[in-house]
Order: structure tokens, then sequence, then C-alpha cells
């Protein structure tokens, strides 16, 4: 069983959104602090997820923290900042143990009480937060930026999209930069966090086995912020056509190349034509069945791995893929004719239902975690849609072949990015 309820109101720009099912035995508490993606902001939001986690009013340092989780049954309370689009997002979760499966019927207003702490009461000396926490925290922060690049794969995936969005607020890494991180003290840090808790709209997403008139109650009673001046953020742009394709090489000392295509696709996620856009990029680069993972990786040998995304809020397609160095042109160019191909509809109605299938087991993967139907009830709060998960399986069901050529005609090459070695063997 799965009910999302409709968002109730609970303060001039705070919503609370409540997805009961029984699948869990823990009930999830998720904060949402929407912020916009701009550079002034991103690595302090950053590195504010890092420090709040040090203490509290009550609860001066980790360990400290830690002893009342444990008392708790082993919950666990934590933060972190996401890249919703152009939107930087700071989230607060706590997730415990449903009161059902124990003595204490309190539980989770105990939890929500720790949470409103967490939040609301962080740790404060001398009227800004501890400078050694902020000190450390920084240090672990620069670790974290600079150990991006061990993930091969991802960083190249991500560097593709900071250079295709170079002039858009896209392409800023959601845990900022070093070189703004050397100016933040502890007081502008907690100068900006009086500003963000009091201007930023807010989302509370529970999901669990309750009550929901209790949970409503609860929430209001426990999780109090006071708002002021509440910051509006727009839509991002997403119609873009590349005035020519941008060619962007990195070197590294690796042994494998990473070549990652970005397109536009000029299909916003609030148009019909998304859900065609979502299966035509599953039939070109879903999985096992896929296109490029037949034709390119398989039959052609070319690629250790070769996969397409859809970037929803920003509208758009990543190709991303792990060659031989020598390969580079050849993987291209087959890269690009798969596409062609495409647009020219060279593909079956088994491929379309294979597309079909393997969205729609994604989509009902998400019901298997708590923090995964959080985040997808709030990715739809902030899209405006009232989608649920049921809905979006119809309308992937209903994708025809005509809609999916159609929706390839508005997509467009606008980056080749890759990350090679530092020999010239290409």
């Amino acid at each position: 069983m799965l009910n999302r309820l409709k968002a109730i109101k609970i303060g001039e720009n705070i919503k609370l959104h409540i997805i009961k099912t029984d699948k869990f035995k823990t009930n999830l508490v998720s904060v949402y602090l929407k912020r916009p993606l701009i550079k002034e902001e991103v690595t302090k939001n950053a590195l504010l997820s890092m420090v709040l986690p040090r203490g509290t009013k009550n609860y001066t340092n980790s360990m400290a923290i830690s002893k009342k989780l444990e008392e708790l049954y082993g919950a666990f309370l934590g933060s972190d900042v996401a890249k919703k689009g152009e939107r930087n997002i700071i989230q607060f979760r706590m997730q415990l143990i449903n009161d059902q499966y124990v003595k204490d019927q309190n539980l989770l207003a105990k939890g929500m009480e720790i949470l409103n702490e967490y939040i609301n009461d962080p740790y404060i000396i001398n009227g800004f937060f501890k400078k050694d926490y902020v000190d450390q925290e920084k240090e672990n922060l620069i670790e974290r930026i600079v150990g991006r690049k061990n993930d091969k794969m991802k960083y190249a995936y991500d560097r593709c999209i900071e250079e295709m969005c170079k002039d858009e607020s896209f392409s800023l890494y959601q845990y900022g930069n070093i070189e703004d991180l050397k100016n933040i003290t502890n007081q502008s840090l907690y100068e900006h966090y009086k500003n963000i808790i009091h201007t930023s709209p807010i989302d509370i997403c529970v999901v669990g086995n309750f009550d929901e008139n209790e949970i409503e109650e609860l929430v209001s009673q426990k999780l109090k912020f006071k708002q002021e001046d509440v910051v509006s953020i727009g839509r991002e742009k997403i119609e873009y056509i590349p005035e020519s394709i941008k060619k962007i090489e990195e070197e590294m000392d690796i042994r494998q190349g990473k070549l990652n295509l970005g397109y536009r696709t000029n299909i916003p996620f609030e148009s019909k034509r998304y859900y065609a856009l979502l299966v035509y990029s599953n039939i070109l680069g879903g999985g096992p069945n896929s296109k490029l993972f037949k034709n390119v990786r398989e039959k052609e040998s070319l690629c250790y791995y070769i996969f397409s995304r859809i970037e929803k809020f920003k509208s758009l397609m990543m190709i991303g893929s792990g060659i031989e160095f020598s390969n580079y042109d050849k993987a291209v160019s087959l890269i690009e004719k798969e596409i062609n191909e495409m647009n020219h509809g060279s593909f079956s109605e088994e491929d379309i239902e294979s597309a079909k299938n393997s969205i729609i087991t994604s989509i009902r993967g998400m019901t298997d975690s708590p923090y995964m139907l959080a985040d997808f009830y709030y990715s739809q709060a902030i899209s405006d849609s009232d989608e649920t998960l049921e809905t979006m399986i119809e309308n992937i069901r209903k994708v025809n072949k005509e809609q999916i050529i159609e929706a390839g005609e508005n997509i467009c090459l606008d980056t080749i990015y890759f990350l090679r070695n530092k020999r010239e063997d290409r």
C-alpha cells in the first residue's frame, strides 16, 4: 500500500508531503531547503551540510549526538546537499524505527525534536559556529572536492556538463570549489546560515506507516521555522540550439578513456513529449538491450561501458562511455550513427516495449527505499507536478513510435568531452 496525500501548507512557504506506506519498518522525515544554484552560495551550502552534524545546542559534539541517536534505537540523522536543475538543495534527514516495533510510543516525536534542534539550534560559541569545527570540515570538504577525480566515470560525466553549461548555473558543482572555500570563516558561515534558514522555501517529506492526522499535528508542533523575505527561484532556461559543437579534452593519468557526449533535447519535463524522450533515451542507451550497448559495445567491441541518461530539470541527454584512447573518432562516429538511425525510426516495437519495461521497473524500484520515495515526491513538488508513480507508469505505457521519433527531432549535440591519458597516441 502506497498513498501519497496532497501537499499540506503548514506555513507561508512550508509544505508537508505525507507518503503513507506499510512497506518499511522505519519512518523517515526529510526537510529540504531550496536555494538558487549560484556561485555565491554553493560552497557555503556544502560546508554547512558538514558543519551542522558536528553539534547542537544540547549535544555539542558528534559523540553526544551519536549517543542520543543510540537511545532512539539507532536512529539516523544527517544532512547533505544536492543539485536539482539550477536549484541547490540542502537536505536534513531523520530515520528511525516505527513506534509500533518498540516500547516507546513517542519515538517519532522525540526524533523530530532532535531534528528540529539539529536545524534550528546548531552548536554556537560566542555567537558563531565553533571555529575548530568549521576549519576541520573545510579540510574535509577540500578532500571531497579533490577526491571527485577518483571516480573517473562520474568525474567525466560532471565535467562534460560543466563545459557544456559553462555560462549557466547548472555547471556549478554541488560541493562548490576550493577557491571560495578559503574565504569562508566561522562567522561568515553562520551569518549565511541565519539568512538561508529564514529565506528558503521549505518542504518536509514524511515516509512511513502512521496516522496522517497525527503526523500533520506532530510536524507542526515539533519542526519550527521563522521565515521572512523568502527567495523566489524560477525555472531554468532549457531551450538552446548550439551554434557549434564544443570539443573538450582533458588529460589525466588514466588507462581508459572516458568519452561523454552532451545533447540539448529542448523538451521540458512539463511537456507530454518528455515521456517519449525518456523512452528514446532508454532505447538508445538504457541497458543491455539498448542500441548503443548492442551495436557499439558488443558488436564493435568499442566500449567497456556505455549509457544514455536524461537530466530532467535541465532537459539534457548525456551519453557516457569508457573506451580505448585510440577509438575516440570511431566511437563518436558510431554514437552519432545510432542517434541518426533512431531519428529515422530504425528501432522495433520490441525495442520500445523493452525500454518501457526497463523504465517502469526503475520507477517501481523507488518504492523499495524511503529515501528514494521522499526524493521522488520532493522532485515532483518542486516541479509543481501532482503525478504519482502510477500515473507516470501509465504515461510511459502510452508512448508510441511516432512520438519517440518526434522527440528525437529536437535533440542537438552540444559538447563532446574526452578524458584521456597524457600520451599523444590517438
